[in-house]
């Protein structure tokens, strides 16, 4: 076999390292012109507010402009409108490449519901504290006689009374009615038997009485307060009061329990 000759060699290997160059020249270009479409190169669009519209508004407005909208997170404001943009990221007028994400955080769509805390039988100025520290208010004050001025006999909305865990809607009003000293006059009791804890509340408070003690033959919870009755009260219906007393009651949800016991003495208070 013909051997070849040094300047041969030589050439054949000039022409493997130019091939090899071009090579490498044409994907470095090919890569140059993908990266530059890729990141679109040179094209930017400017960032529109959206802070203060709706996920739909915010939507078509950021299509608009080659955008499109990603919620990230959601929280709960009174500063601003339920149901729109809160925050926005990148911010208002900045500028990005097209087709890129901008991420939101929504205000939510409800108003947060807050649970009414136990305030019966607290100082009015405890009771406003703690409505206050967690997103409610006193919108109104009432006054009705009472062994205890000063405290908390009743809590309103609605012209209707409120039971512990009772929800409502961050920033809402309610009333409380506040005991002041005992009147001369006396009141006669009302038959409180098959009542709710609520509607005896109201009943009572319309003729200058209270609820006092009130016990349940089993815990309730805040859901289903509003199912047990009272089936025992003390003094019993006929008795006569002075105005501001209080009355005794004992609550069950069991109907046939309510309908059959038998009513000790008015005075008996060892039923509690």
């Amino acid at each position: 076999m013909k051997e070849q000759s040094p300047k041969s060699a030589t050439k054949f290997v000039v022409i493997n390292i130019l091939i090899a160059v071009a090579v490498a020249a044409v994907l470095f270009v090919g890569v140059v012109i993908w990266l530059k479409h890729y990141t679109l190169h040179g094209k930017e669009v400017t960032i529109p507010e959206v802070i203060g519209m709706t996920q739909e508004e915010a939507e078509i407005v950021l299509r608009g402009s080659s955008m499109y909208l990603v919620v990230v997170d959601s929280t709960y404001s009174d500063k601003a409108p339920l149901g729109t943009v809160v925050e926005q990221t990148p911010p208002a007028h900045s500028h990005a490449k097209p087709d890129r994400p901008v991420y939101v955080v929504m205000n939510a769509r409800t108003k947060q519901l807050i649970p009414l805390p136990e305030l019966h039988d607290v100082s009015y100025r405890q009771a406003e504290a703690t409505l206050r520290s967690i997103g409610l208010r006193v919108a109104k004050v009432e006054y009705e006689p009472s062994l205890y001025p000063d405290n908390v006999l009743d809590v309103r909305a609605g012209g209707r009374s409120l039971n512990e865990g009772t929800r409502l809607p961050e920033g809402s009003g309610v009333t409380l009615v506040i005991g002041r000293r005992q009147g001369n006059s006396t009141v006669v009791v009302p038959n409180l038997l098959g009542q709710t804890l609520s509607q005896a509340r109201t009943n009572l408070l319309k003729i200058g009485l209270t609820i006092g003690a009130y016990t349940y033959d089993v815990e309730p919870t805040p859901e289903n307060l509003e199912k047990y009755i009272i089936y025992h009260q003390s003094p019993t219906e006929g008795a006569t009061l002075q105005e501001g007393s209080t009355v005794n009651i004992r609550l069950t949800t069991d109907i046939e329990r309510a309908i059959t016991t038998d009513q000790p003495q008015q005075n008996d208070e060892k039923f509690f």
